[in-house]
């Protein structure tokens, strides 16, 4: 069990801490079936998500096991959201592998007072984390009532109280509260909750003959598989926020719902009904032993004459660059996805220069036409936003200037980025100073955030922060391989597709990510912090 520690380190400082311990279920059996793809997976799962969305929430990790982490933070609101992003994240990834292949995480968080040595942790506030760690269901998020009594007012999402519960060499009572990930699993929750208590009711008066008022009674933990059950469904993603009121209740689920967009960095999931979970992105090879080795910037290929020109359709618009039209080999031999290499033909068109800013987001918002989920400075790249935001956006560009904006298909925004190059990278085929910004890409480099929009220079078309800052959507369905797709430039497209592209890599992400040929995708519904856009017009 992750996390569990002696009483007493002599003198070592105290204080108070929001505590949160996770292991993986069914770790042993993972190991046995796949020893060294578990493996894999675990520590590429540790380095691009839970590392990353510890610091992203102030936390600090604290150490690893075999199977699990325990991490320590000042807000208790910010270990919880940072627990819900975690198991989303993880819950789209696995979507890519056999149920028997998955890689769950069960999350315990409480709030105690605990023992601060150099390189650990100790005391019984963090022996209650492992004992709810212990306790909660693969893919969900237990807390204690100390945690719940914090963050109940301020964090948009459901509980379900689990009543007072004895853990182990733990002398009193602990309150446990399940997060619930979406609106419809708190109604589920009060309806069984009234089942049972009528049920008992009705069992008493026959039994005895009298009649009493119903009372609602609290779950316990040996009673709650029975009673009520709320764990992520196999075909559901991991935590989405959903409103609750102070005490755990039924909300009204199309409020709820509404609600989820207001809560900055946490993404939501599709419908339950949709009976699948978010797609992962794409893993692409790895970095060689060492990172990228960064070459001196060489001389870029030459400009085409009728290749930069800027438009700017109305004020607050995203500047564009004119693309002259051409013909260019798409895709690689380095990824699957990436094959066949094939020709496609690309008409002229108008491309933005850099991804959609924060200001020029938010101007979508302040009509009223775009959720407000994306922060930072005006010239930060916006993100945080699923596909179905950036159609939104563009729809409101399309209304507001009488243009015909959208989203830049997959073949337009290779050939744009290639610019006539045929390499790795549109410069060359090694990295370069300040062309990427990308993990071990080199300086400039924040591993907290994206660099500002036009910080890296820009290609012979004049388009600038195309490898790595924030991946980027495009029009087209995602397609594991080009086998069939269209030679026109066109997007690959139909109706009610599951998961789209993303091209470009985000800052998040290695070098491998960052060249003109990767791919990735993910679920169309599904928020994540690395990913913006950049829009198209015809000319």
């Amino acid at each position: 069990m992750s996390g569990e520690s002696t009483s007493h380190v002599v003198g070592s400082p105290r204080r108070l801490a929001a505590i949160l311990a996770a292991d993986i279920s069914g770790y042993s059996r993972l190991m046995g079936s796949d020893e060294e793809g578990t493996l894999a997976r675990l520590k590429r799962h540790r380095r691009e998500i839970v590392e990353p969305t510890i610091q992203e929430h102030y936390g600090r990790l604290i150490k690893t096991t075999g199977d699990g982490f325990l991490a320590m933070f000042d807000s208790p609101l910010e270990a919880v959201r940072c627990a819900i992003v975690i198991q989303q994240s993880m819950a789209a990834r696995n979507t890519s592998l056999p149920p028997e292949q998955w890689i769950r995480y069960r999350i315990g968080v409480n709030l105690g007072d605990v023992i601060v040595d150099s390189d650990d942790i100790y005391g019984e506030g963090v022996n209650i984390a492992a004992r709810l760690e212990n306790l909660a269901d693969p893919g969900g998020v237990f807390i204690s009532g100390g945690v719940y009594e914090q963050i109940k007012n301020k964090l948009v999402c459901g509980y379900q109280s689990l009543g007072d519960e004895k853990l182990k060499n733990i002398t009193d009572p602990v309150r446990i509260y399940r997060v619930l990930p979406d609106p419809a699993a708190v109604a589920k929750a009060a309806k069984r909750h009234w089942f049972w208590a009528t049920a008992g009711a009705a069992l008493l008066l026959i039994l005895g003959g009298v009649g009493w008022s119903v009372m609602r009674p609290e779950l316990s933990i040996g009673a709650r598989r029975t009673a009520v059950s709320e764990r992520p469904a196999a075909g559901s993603s991991a935590p989405v926020p959903a409103p609750t009121p102070a005490e755990p209740a039924q909300p009204e689920p199309a409020a709820a719902r509404a609600a989820v967009d207001t809560l900055p960095g946490m993404p939501p999931v599709p419908p339950p009904s949709s009976g699948t979970l978010p797609i992962p992105i794409v893993p692409t090879p790895p970095a060689p032993a060492g990172g990228p080795t960064v070459a001196a910037i060489p001389p870029p290929p030459a400009k085409p004459a009728d290749a930069g020109g800027a438009l700017r359709d109305c004020q607050g618009c995203p500047e564009l660059v004119r693309i002259p039209a051409g013909s260019f080999r798409m895709g690689s031999d380095e990824d699957p996805s990436e094959k066949p290499v094939h020709t496609v033909q690309v008409a002229a068109f108008a491309l933005g220069r850099y991804p959609v800013t924060v200001a020029e987001w938010n101007r979508c918002v302040a009509a009223k036409a775009c959720p407000d989920v994306v922060r930072g400075e005006d010239t930060d790249p916006a993100r945080n936003l699923s596909w179905l935001d950036a159609q939104q956006y563009v729809t409101w560009l399309a209304r507001t200037t009488g243009l015909p904006y959208r989203l830049p298909s997959e073949a337009e925004w290779e050939y744009a980025a290639r610019a006539g190059s045929t390499g790795r990278y549109w410069w060359g085929e090694r990295m370069a100073p300040r062309m990427a910004n990308c993990k071990g890409c080199g300086d400039p480099y924040d591993p907290h955030q994206p660099l500002k929009v036009g910080s890296l220079a820009q290609n012979p078309f004049g388009v600038s922060d195309l490898s790595g800052g924030v991946a980027q959507w495009v029009a087209d369905c995602w397609h594991p391989t080009y086998q069939g797709a269209p030679t026109d430039g066109s997007a690959w497209a139909e109706p009610n597709c599951r998961e789209h592209v993303l091209r470009g890599g985000s800052w998040r992400n290695d070098a491998s990510y960052a060249r003109s040929a990767s791919r990735m995708h993910y679920d169309t519904g599904v928020r994540y912090p690395a990913h913006g856009l950049r829009v198209a017009r015809p000319l």
